[in-house]
């Protein structure tokens, strides 16, 4: 089992990136929050959930301990695999989703795209013993990216599973924060994007 990676970015894109450890690229999938605090040729650590299956191997990796349990916890519910794991880590803090699982928020899970009021409930049933052995840490605010951030906004709601025509609405409606000064990092303005399609 690989836990942790660290190395040189050699590539990023809106939910992965590719890091190169000693020669060796890995290529590891993320939340548009941890991406949006990498930048190619920096350093990356990264926490780590090493998935194998019969025609597949894949990493998924996360800036802080707190959101890799959080990944594993929600890949232990039946009927939830990796993709709609990450969508689930993107969309709720750790905090977030244990609050939502012990108050049996259903209207929180269900912001979540890919989850309707009864996968909620069945989410909610099958972890309300296990979050309390989840961390309640959010990721710690990161600086800008170099790319665009309206790409690379769209890109994160699009592979979470939000159409292309939601994905842009959404980033219409936080370009006026985008040109604040000091430019909020792509993690702020995706949280409000998503915030955004939440009440819509």
């Amino acid at each position: 089992m690989i836990a942790q990676v660290r190395g040189t970015v050699a590539a990023i894109g809106a939910t992965w990136v590719v890091v190169d450890v000693n020669g060796l690229g890995l290529r590891v999938g993320t939340t548009p929050a941890t991406t949006s605090a990498l930048h190619i040729g920096g350093e990356a650590l990264l926490h780590t959930v090493m998935i194998v299956r019969e025609d597949d191997m894949s990493l998924y990796g996360f800036a802080g301990r707190d959101e890799r349990e959080c990944f594993a916890m929600c890949l232990s519910a039946s009927g939830v695999g990796p993709k709609l794991a990450l969508a689930i880590v993107s969309v709720l803090s750790p905090a977030r989703l244990t609050a939502a699982v012990r108050s049996e928020d259903v209207g929180q899970l269900t912001q979540v795209p890919g989850i309707g009021p009864k996968g909620a409930q069945k989410i909610i049933l099958e972890l309300r013993d296990r979050v309390a052995a989840l961390g309640a840490g959010d990721l710690p605010v990161s600086p800008p990216p170099a790319a665009p951030w309206r790409e690379q906004v769209c890109e994160g709601l699009e592979s979470l599973g939000w159409p292309a025509k939601d994905a842009e609405a959404a980033a219409d409606s936080v370009a006026e924060l985008a040109g604040s000064e000091p430019a909020p990092p792509v993690s702020v303005l995706m949280k409000a994007a998503l915030a955004s399609l939440a009440r819509a």
